[in-house]
Parts: structure tokens; C-alpha cells; sequence
């Protein structure tokens, strides 16, 4: 992430829901579906054929469901609570292998969902019970850790909310997935990523979406204050996003809070980030707000909210921080410095795996790349001891971004080689080419816990390790 500013946020974070307060869910919003303690809740991963670009349905499409919500195609928003007990019965209808990753959650390894290192693989036709209780409340999201790059691209990432009960009560939520698909003229799915794209960026889609629809539009209460849930489940385009027609404040980044409201009108999210905004809906009947990624080479509006009903007069001045989610302090006077260098790779192709390989290797972290999934893929590159403070001195030595994931815990942003930075939480952080930045990790959550590019070509083709905490 770069620095909070008025003007830029992040310089180069499912089905999309809402959750009301107050009014009635706009057509097209999928309600959310709340845990149950007693009782798992179902999830189920299916094929099925979907109109995605709204021309023609699409062939091979992948998604969840619940009980609650089968006549919707795309996965829906699940919602659990900060320190209650969530369980999912997982259920597997695909024609080949997945799991479930729950993304940003601070939760026991063996809820992971990561093959080899953390569980089996979830065959066709078996299922795998997931049960945790959330130590965080905020916007996170669940997707598959095998054949990542297919069973996402093509529609396996839903959205999950911790609420906290503290949290203020806005007029209104809404939930956007935001996400590309590579579909040709025929709405049909053509090659998911070019090699020579690969080992570059990463390959873009060709239909960008919010919540699986083109320019989707919502309606929320004019002069409202809305809470704005936005997930990147792309899986290679970093968003550059701008909101014309209202303002907003940032209130969370990656499921954490920040420490105080920051105006913004424009806001960089990479893939596997999540940004809640508190939107001012305009006073006017009608108007809307346009959501728009402002990629020089592409731009396009992307959703659009409509102000309906008689002004609430809301201000943005009232609203406050959000309760802080607890976590360890790192203590940098006995920090230990661990080095990790972000880097292209001449080793061979990558080896065939159940979760799929792409067939090659592009990228490494300090010079090796993921060999692919194994019963023992590689040594860690830590052996962090429980408690223990360490330092991830990270460092992109190549010409492309790299929003870099750790599993199972938080860091605390220290320093950057090329901005000035704060001192926020966080999950996932974008690293441009040629940054030197400083993560501080506590090791606070025992097992082994992957560290990777989000870019999930990237991922496939070497940039991917991890880290033992013992």
C-alpha cells in the first residue's frame, strides 16, 4: 500500500451483496447470509452456466451456494461475528479438487485451506468442515487454494463480513466484488492467461464487473451515509478507482480499521484487497455516484449508486473510527530481520500438480520458485518461534507490482524505500518495482502459513513460499 492521502490511497482491497439498514435491499442486491453457531452452514462449490457479460450465457462457469441462496449465481455474502463460533460444512459438486480459503482471517492452520500444508484436498463429491471463531471484525472473502488460477477466474471468491456489534449504524451497505473474466465474442471462456503476459503483469481479462454484472447500478437513500465493502478477487488487475458525484472517507483497509477517517476521491486496489469506504449519497433525487477504474489504457465505469428518496442530510464529518481489531505489538527492539527477495527466475517449467500448473516458472522468492504442490514442496523460509517479533525485509527487484499475501497473520507496515508510509495493519501489501519495504510480523499463530503474489499468475509460476511459526 502507499501512503494515505486526500488524493491517493494505494499508489501503483461473491457475489455482491448488501446488507440494509434502514431500507429496502435494491433490486439485483443479493441479501447476506448470516452464521449460524448451532447449526454449519452449507456451502457448496457447482458448476453452471451464467450470463456474465450480459450478451449470452457463459459455458463452465464455477461458484458457490447456500441453502438460502440457490436461484443466485454468484457466491454469496457470508457474514459471521467477531468472538462467535463460524462453521461451515463444505460440500465439493466441481468436477475436480478445491478447498476453501478464508483470506485475512487470523485462524488455526488447519482452517487454512491450503493443500498439503494445511489439509487434504476436497475430492469431487466429498466435503470438509471448517469451524473458527474470527479474532477480527471486517471485510474479508473465501476462495479455493488449488487450480487457483482456473477455479477463480472463473467464479470461485465470495465476500465474508465479521460485523462487530460496535460498529456504527449507517443507512445503508452495499458489497462489490470487483473482478475481470476472460470471456471471447461468444461469451464463452477463452485461454485464462498467455504466457508471455505471465511472466510480465499477469494476463487481464476482457468483461470487468462488480458483483458478476456490467456497470451494475444500486439505489441508496439520497444525502445517506452508506458503508461501501470493496473486494479486488480480480485475479491480475490492481484498480484504479475514482468516485465522481460524492464523497467519501476510508474507515478500513484490509479488514483493519484505520486510526482515523481519511478523505479520498481516488483509491488504488490490487488483487486480494479489501477497502471499506463511508460514502455521502448526493441530496437529490436521481443522482448518482459513479464508480470508475481510471486505468489510463482502459477506462470504464464499473458501478454506479442512485440517490432515491427525500435528502437524510447525513454529514461525513460524523462519522467516527471504527473499533480497533486487538493485535500484538511487535516489538522491534528484539526483532529478528528476515530477508525476501522478489525476483524473476530462470528454473525450469514447474511440475505437474493436482491443483494444476501453469507449466512454467517465471517468478521466485529469494531465488526459488514454488515447485508446485507436493507432500514436502520446499523448506520454509522462516522458522519463526512463537511470540517472537521479526521483520520481512521485502524487496522487488523486478520492473512489475506484486501484492504480496501472508496467510494466518497481520503485519504492521514500517517503512518503504520509495514513500512515505503509515503505520497500518494489514494482510496484503502492493510492492512496486524497485521498493524496499519493512513488514513487522508476531509470530503470534502456530503452523506453516503461505506467503505469495496475489497476481495469481505470479503465484502459479513461483512467487509463492512460507513461513513456519513454531
Amino acid at each position: 500500500m502507499l501512503p494515505l492521502t486526500r488524493r491517493n490511497l494505494l499508489k501503483s482491497a461473491a457475489v455482491g451483496g448488501a446488507y440494509a439498514s434502514g431500507i429496502a435491499l435494491a433490486p439485483g442486491i443479493t441479501r447476506a447470509l448470516a452464521s449460524a453457531t448451532a447449526d454449519p452452514l452449507l456451502l457448496e462449490a457447482y458448476g453452471l452456466t451464467a450470463t456474465i457479460d450480459g450478451k449470452a450465457p457463459s459455458d463452465g462457469v464455477m461458484s458457490y451456494r447456500t441453502v438460502a441462496s440457490p436461484a443466485d449465481v454468484a457466491p454469496p455474502v457470508l457474514r459471521a461475528r467477531r468472538g462467535e463460533p463460524f462453521s461451515v460444512r463444505f460440500e465439493n459438486l466441481l468436477q475436480e479438487p478445491t478447498t476453501v480459503h478464508w483470506h485475512g482471517l487470523r485462524i488455526a492452520n488447519a482452517m487454512d485451506g491450503v493443500p498439503f500444508l494445511t489439509q487434504p484436498y476436497v475430492y469431487p463429491g466429498d466435503g470438509f468442515d471448517y469451524a473458527f471463531t474470527p479474532p477480527d471484525a471486517g471485510t474479508f472473502w473465501y476462495h479455493p487454494h488449488c487450480n487457483t488460477l482456473t477455479q477463480i477466474g472463473r467464479g470461485l471468491a465470495g465476500m465474508l463480513v465479521v460485523e462487530d456489534p460496535n460498529d456504527p449504524v449507517f443507512d445503508g451497505e452495499i458489497a462489490l466484488n470487483l473482478r475481470d473474466w476472460r470471456l471471447g465474442g461468444n461469451s464463452q471462456f477463452i485461454e485464462q492467461f498467455k504466457a508471455r503476459d505471465a511472466a510480465k503483469a499477469g494476463t487481464f481479462g476482457t468483461v470487468r464487473t462488480a458483483n458478476w454484472q456490467v456497470e451494475p447500478s444500486y439505489d441508496a437513500p439520497a444525502g445517506g451515509l452508506i458503508r461501501l465493502r470493496l473486494l479486488a478477487s480480480d485475479v491480475t488487475r490492481i484498480f484504479n478507482l475514482k468516485l465522481t458525484g460524492g464523497d467519501a472517507v476510508v474507515v478500513a483497509i484490509d479488514g483493519q480499521p484505520v486510526p482515523s477517517v481519511i478523505p479520498l476521491d481516488t483509491v488504488v486496489i490490487s488483487p486480494g484487497q479489501r477497502l471499506d469506504l463511508v460514502l455521502r449519497m448526493p441530496d437529490d433525487e436521481g443522482a448518482t455516484v459513479a464508480i470508475e477504474d481510471i486505468r489510463p489504457s482502459t477506462p470504464k465505469t464499473v458501478a454506479r449508486l442512485r440517490a432515491v428518496g427525500t435528502s437524510l442530510k447525513r454529514s461525513l464529518g460524523d462519522v467516527p473510527p471504527l473499533t480497533a481489531n486487538p493485535q500484538a505489538e511487535p516489538d522491534l527492539s528484539a526483532a529478528i530481520e528476515v530477508p525476501l527477495v522478489l525476483s524473476a527466475t530462470a528454473e525450469q517449467a514447474a511440475k505437474d500438480s493436482i491443483c494444476g500448473s501453469l507449466g512454467y516458472s517465471f517468478w521466485a522468492i529469494n531465488k526459488v520458485p514454488y515447485p508446485g504442490d507436493s507432500a514436502d514442496p520446499m523448506a520454509p523460509l522462516a522458522e519463526m518461534k512463537l511470540g517472537r517479533t521479526y521483520v520481512f525485509n521485502l524487496e522487488n527487484v523486478t520492473p512489475h507490482a506484486h501484492p504480496i499475501h501472508l496467510h494466518g497473520m497481520n503485519f504492521k507496515v514500517l517503512s518503504s524505500s520509495t514513500r512515505k508510509v503509515q503505520p497500518l495493519v494489514s494482510d496484503t501489501y502492493l510492492v512496486l518495482p524497485d521498493e524496499k519495504v519493512q513488514l513487522a510480523v508476531v509470530a503470534d499463530n502456530p503452523g506453516d502459513w503461505v506467503l505469495h503474489c496475489h497476481i495469481i499468475e505470479h503465484q502459479k509460476t513461483g512467487m509463492t513460499s512460507f513461513v513456519r511459526v513454531v
